[in-house]
């Protein structure tokens, strides 16, 4: 199973720290980021992770050796780097965190100039680089230092952020949020967000940096009990759960239940054209429901492969105006920065409550229904091209998209097959406006896939 506990691939490094993912691999694979982006400023951030000093100090080793210069940013939010990376003029930057991964995991996030992941052509080329080995070694003369700045990039962040919203009019109506800040790097600047600058009365759990993850990392319904109990004990207007590195969110209405992340999505989406216009971009599996809404403020909707990057990439091609995946729980505003932002969401959340004097209970109730389903299952190697032609013979009278795996589209619903990145299983998704058909497909779908 090694395979499976470390990847180096497109994306960067991740994996089990120690074994798996180890000092001399980051070193290395930081030396070839170096390389790749030249000499200059790299920003280097984490998250709240045991393991995130020891990785940062092979990382900042790596990159000095290559011939940068350092920017120690600390504890940042992934979004906070990107929009620190953007807005300094430095080369690239890199972020350690494993976001939604267990705490046993590390990663490394790479970022060019502009503050964003990698594109196809930027991650081959680099992963190509370092699988030869050919790095920089910069002479005695070439060193460049290490700086630190620990308070400037989350400054920078939020006043992005505020710029489009009405601080004024959230403060005014002194919102009572609750808040799982899961012990991330989000945490103390979460609880000064909504307390001092949006002027809310939080109640907040999970918000020390120092501690580790209470729960399971990623923001879901099934790991948000306690934020469910605290918004009802507390009587508060919403609740909002985050993952280790703050660029995804999970809402909680007034009544204590989960928002599906799609349904999320959509009521941001919503919030954010009636402000603005623009089209919207989101990846194959996220909800129809998305294209109700745009649909409903004459906007076009534009689907990619599934992945932050992939959304990010067709974003700028169409100069969509919001996007972001249904199922992680990611808004991408292009206002603030073409990122998943977490503090973004929230903002335009509260911003749209306040505007409309109305519960985030009656905005989820208004959107278009949909029934979801979602499951996985193993497959052996050689067989899923063979698996994906019984699905297209199950449905001959589907609509077929390849662009990620496979998605049928049929009158009262589809289906989407999409192998995982970095296990053997197929990752399968269904959705129809009936719940009956919804559970008709998946339970089809997955029966066929272990047959």
């Amino acid at each position: 199973m090694r395979e499976h506990k470390l990847k180096v691939g497109v994306s960067g490094v991740r994996g089990v720290v120690g074994e798996y993912l180890t000092p001399l691999l980051a070193a290395d694979f930081a030396q070839a980021f170096g390389a790749y982006v030249g000499r200059g400023r790299v920003v280097l951030g984490r998250d709240t992770r045991f393991t995130g000093p020891m990785i940062e100090h092979a990382v900042a080793c790596g990159l000095l050796a290559a011939g940068c210069e350092v920017v120690r940013v600390g504890v940042q939010t992934t979004p906070t780097m990107q929009i620190y990376i953007a807005e300094t003029g430095a080369v690239g930057g890199i972020g350690i965190t494993a976001s939604h991964n267990p705490a046993e995991y590390n990663a490394l996030k790479l970022f060019n100039g502009e503050g964003l992941f990698f594109n196809h052509y930027e991650r081959t080329e680099l992963l190509d680089l370092f699988h030869q080995s050919d790095f920089n070694a910069a002479t005695n003369e070439e060193m460049l230092g290490v700086t630190v700045d620990e308070t400037t990039p989350w400054k920078r962040h939020i006043n992005r952020v505020l710029k489009h919203v009405d601080v004024e009019r959230i403060r005014q109506r002194r919102f009572r949020v609750a808040l799982d800040g899961v012990n991330g790097a989000g945490s103390e600047l979460s609880v000064w967000f909504l307390e001092e600058v949006l002027g809310c009365d939080l109640h907040a759990i999970h918000v020390d940096p120092s501690k580790s993850f209470p729960r399971e990392a990623e923001p879901k319904p099934e790991s948000l009990g306690d934020l469910m109990v605290l918004v009802r004990a507390h009587e508060c207007d919403i609740g909002f759960g985050q993952d280790p590195d703050g660029d995804r969110l999970a809402v909680c209405d007034e009544l204590g239940v989960m928002l599906d992340n799609n349904d999320m999505l959509a009521i941001a989406i919503e919030s954010a054209l009636i402000k603005a216009p623009g089209d919207v971009a989101v990846n194959l599996t996220t909800s129809n429901v998305v294209e109700e809404v745009a649909a409903k403020h004459g906007r076009r909707v534009y689907r990619t492969a599934v992945g932050e990057a992939n959304v990010v990439d067709r974003m700028r091609a169409v100069k969509a105006l919001i996007g972001g995946e249904g199922s992680s729980g990611g808004v991408i505003f292009s206002g603030t920065h073409l990122c998943r932002d977490s503090y973004t969401a929230m903002a335009l959340l509260l911003d749209r409550m306040a505007s409309e004097k109305i519960k985030l209970s009656d905005l989820d109730r208004a959107l278009p229904r949909f029934f979801r389903r979602s499951g996985k299952v193993q497959f052996a190697h050689g067989k899923l091209g063979g698996l994906m032609l019984g699905m297209e013979k199950l449905y001959p009278e589907a609509q077929l998209e390849r662009t990620d795996g496979l998605k049928l589209l049929l009158e009262d619903g589809w289906v989407h097959l999409r192998a995982s990145n970095t296990e053997p299983i197929l990752r399968v998704a269904v959705e129809s406006r009936v719940e009956s058909r919804a559970d008709q497909l998946f339970s089809d779908a997955m029966t066929l896939l272990r047959g």
